[in-house]
């Protein structure tokens, strides 16, 4: 067991739990231990400055039934240059239909849609009612997407992430912390 490990250094160990395979990363602005499956099915375990791989191991346990419910959804589909392109075209056919129909399910009025290729966003929403999509919103299940867009098309009502806000969320996506989580869970491996 490796103590110590400078921030950002990775520990690739087997997990006592024997499959699937975890591994360690210190992030020093990380907040709280978290969890993420890889698409290849690894374990990635974040350590928050101060945290221990002991602490580490015990978090990962603890959330063992969270790590094979992600394990046996399946895992988002990997996405070569050549292919982007196709799923770029797909996407500005398919969102800005499926945001339209969301906003007038929910009362909300959307002055345009883009569709762009955020590297740190799947979408965002302007005081002006113009809300942007990142294409890669395509690789994911669509009740996930779903949840993306409803978040953008709250933030019409608000422009905050106050309690509020996700209140609003809350009553247009019950199911918004799961597919939060799937997010957190998946999303990285998307971009």
């Amino acid at each position: 067991m490796q103590m110590g490990l400078p921030f950002g250094a990775t520990d690739r160990a087997e997990s006592p739990q024997s499959s699937p395979e975890y591994y360690f990363v210190r992030h020093r602005r990380a907040r709280r231990y978290l969890l993420r499956v890889d698409p290849d099915g690894r374990i990635r375990v974040t350590i928050p400055r101060g945290g221990s791989r002991r602490e580490a191991d015990a978090f990962a346990l603890r959330n063992r039934a969270w790590i094979e419910a992600q394990l046996s959804r399946g895992r988002p589909p990997a996405v070569d240059a050549g292919a982007q392109r196709a799923w770029r075209t797909r996407a500005k056919a398919v969102l800005p239909e499926r945001l339209f129909e969301l906003a007038g399910r929910h009362g909300c009025v959307v002055k345009a849609v883009s569709i762009r290729s955020q590297k740190t966003r799947w979408g965002s929403c302007g005081r002006n009612g113009h809300i942007s999509l990142n294409w890669r919103l395509m690789l994911m299940p669509e009740w996930v997407r779903d949840y993306v867009l409803i978040h953008e098309l709250m933030h019409l009502e608000r422009l905050d992430h106050s309690p509020k806000f996700w209140r609003l969320v809350a009553a247009a996506c019950p199911e918004y912390r799961a597919a939060r989580q799937w997010l957190r869970a998946n999303g990285p491996a998307l971009r």
